[in-house]
């Protein structure tokens, strides 16, 4: 079927209910359509439309070419966020970190403190043990100088001569 006759078949009126076939008659209502003119009428829609068909898809192409550096800029930003909530980490291991620091130098003091304690409680007792010996020292001596008086209280028999 060529181009004309399926033009006719379009443009022909509707048919009643009880006709057997839409396409019926319409053959003989229309007149003849030459296929050259019909050429001429295509090429002439195609350079008419064409031009506005191109300048369209150049539009598109320069749209996705645009949502494609888009999205590349919206991943990279995301990257960012991403690399701030790490910071945000960060930044709470910083804080962990000095709290323990702090837990650190507080028990070095205390033990700083506890080593001076325990040194003044050994000179003490040192000291005392000293005093101690000191003291037993001058009871033994005390006990040998009342032993040597005794012994010399003692009566001692006499010699003769």
């Amino acid at each position: 079927m060529s181009g004309a006759e399926r033009c006719e078949k379009e443009a022909a009126p509707a048919s009643g209910p009880g006709d057997a076939s839409p396409d019926e008659g319409v053959v003989e209502d229309l007149p003849l359509i030459d296929e050259k003119a019909v050429e001429q009428l295509t090429e002439g829609l195609i350079s008419h439309y064409l031009p506005d068909f191109q300048r369209s898809k150049s539009s598109l192409q320069e749209l996705t070419q645009n949502q494609v550096v888009l999205l590349e800029t919206i991943e990279q930003e995301i990257a960012k966020f991403k690399e701030c909530n790490s910071i945000v980490d960060i930044d709470a291991l910083f804080t962990e970190a000095k709290h323990y620091h702090n837990k650190l130098v507080n028990i070095r003091n205390e033990m700083m403190m506890l080593h001076e304690k325990t040194s003044k409680l050994k000179k003490r007792a040192l000291k005392l043990q000293q005093k101690k010996q000191k003291e037993e020292l001058e009871r033994e001596q005390q006990r040998e100088k009342e032993l040597e008086r005794e012994k010399q209280l003692t009566a001692k028999p006499a010699r003769r001569t």
